[in-house]
């Protein structure tokens, strides 16, 4: 089956999209990358989405138009990928707005924006979406969900397998072994803390909003980094907290970089100077390589750490984290064919291939759900939802049967 995966993620700079095949056993199908695509948002949308993520107050009307925006231009990515229509199925995060992980008898709540009847009507095929919400229905974090497509579609190896994801967010999944007493162990995965967000918000403060990234981490490149605070900042509850656990912008965004900045500036005041954008930079850099390395630390032992997200074009973070991960050997993931930004929208063109096949998605061992759960809700166009409809019952009463 061929399904298209469009991803928008912490970063919210642009729509990933994927068109892949499946075929198979499920857990493992034979599956093959047919074509790629990355539309960025444009800059007044992208503001738009970035501020309602930290929280700036929006009317009715502000978010129905936001989230009409936001559909139409994952149309464009789709169409970008897949000009052909070729594609049986969509599968589409949305783009998150709030994450509210579950807390001290609080369910979790999470909130990924998209209008999933309208992308259907507009692509005229069936949308699978919103694919949190039944895992936090059982309690669980409702993320991360891709280390269940992780584990599908990678090989298991001599030793434990280690995939860190450089988005908005870092995340890690760890794979069991494929041989050896963890061979049956359960697939691990969390978010770590931080990544591309502190970053980019702090690269457009500095620059005045003329810059929305630091390019191959060139500028973090011409400073110091303050170790002394970075050892203080990885004592923040969250980065001690043991998984499940998730995160996004509402722990680590413009606050939170205020905050980190202060400190800096204070730092360099007892140092007798003043706070350059390099050194600020080269900290909050060099901070993102500590977090995953502190817990890589906890984690068994992995024979080998891949890399994938936006961050893994950042030179001067993969330098820090070959130096903080002491000789754990990295690659990156497109050497297995995914490439840096192709990942996270397989996943979901994934997700909705088990949705379709009536699969459970989630991990309770990562999300901390009490069941595993089908993910997503199946939004179809018109003029083809009663022939979609009775196609996926079927394939589904033929799956469970």
């Amino acid at each position: 089956m061929r399904v298209l995966g469009l991803m928008s993620g912490t970063s919210a700079d642009g729509v990933d999209a994927v068109l892949a095949s499946f075929e198979g056993s499920p857990r493992q199908p034979r599956w093959r990358l047919l074509s790629s695509a990355a539309v960025p948002y444009p800059v007044a949308l992208r503001s738009r989405l970035i501020a309602a993520g930290q929280g700036t107050p929006l009317n009715a009307a502000d978010v129905l138009e936001l989230g009409e925006a936001l559909t139409e231009l994952q149309a464009e990515a789709a169409r970008a990928c897949d000009p052909e229509g070729r594609a049986e199925l969509v599968g589409c995060h949305g783009q998150t707005l709030w994450h509210r992980p579950p807390h001290e008898q609080r369910r979790g709540c999470s909130w990924q924006l998209l209008q999933g009847p309208l992308l259907a009507e507009l692509l005229q095929r069936p949308v699978v979406f919103d694919f949190r919400a039944a895992d936090l229905a059982l309690g669980g974090q409702g993320a991360p969900l891709v280390p269940a497509a992780d584990a599908a579609l990678l090989p298991a190896i001599g030793g434990w397998r280690a995939l860190l994801n450089l988005g908005g967010i870092a995340n890690l999944t760890l794979l069991p072994p494929a041989t050896g007493p963890d061979r049956g162990a359960a697939v691990r995965g969390w978010d770590c803390g931080p990544a591309n967000t502190l970053l980019d918000l702090a690269v457009e403060h500095f620059s005045g909003s003329s810059q929305r990234f630091d390019a191959d981490g060139a500028w973090a490149a011409q400073g110091s980094v303050d170790e002394a605070l970075i050892e203080q900042w990885l004592q923040l509850p969250y980065l001690q907290q043991q998984p499940p656990k998730s995160t996004g912008r509402e722990l680590f965004g413009q606050a939170d970089l205020q905050q980190r900045l202060s400190d800096l500036a204070t730092a360099a005041h007892c140092r007798g100077g003043a706070l350059s954008a390099a050194d600020a930079l080269a900290t909050l850099t060099a901070f993102t390589a500590a977090v995953v390395a502190q817990d890589l630390a906890r984690a068994p032992a992995a024979a080998e750490l891949l890399v994938a997200g936006g961050g893994a074009r950042n030179r001067t973070l993969m330098a820090q984290l070959r130096r903080r991960c002491r000789g754990l050997p990295l690659r990156p993931l497109a050497e297995l064919g995914i490439g840096d930004s192709d990942r996270e929208a397989l996943a979901f063109a994934l997700l909705a291939w088990w949705h379709h096949r009536g699969v459970p998605g989630s991990l309770p061992a990562v999300t901390g759900a009490r069941r595993p759960a089908v993910l997503g809700v199946c939004a179809h166009p018109s003029s083809h939802s009663s022939r979609s409809a009775t196609k996926i019952g079927h394939n589904r009463a033929a799956f469970i049967g």
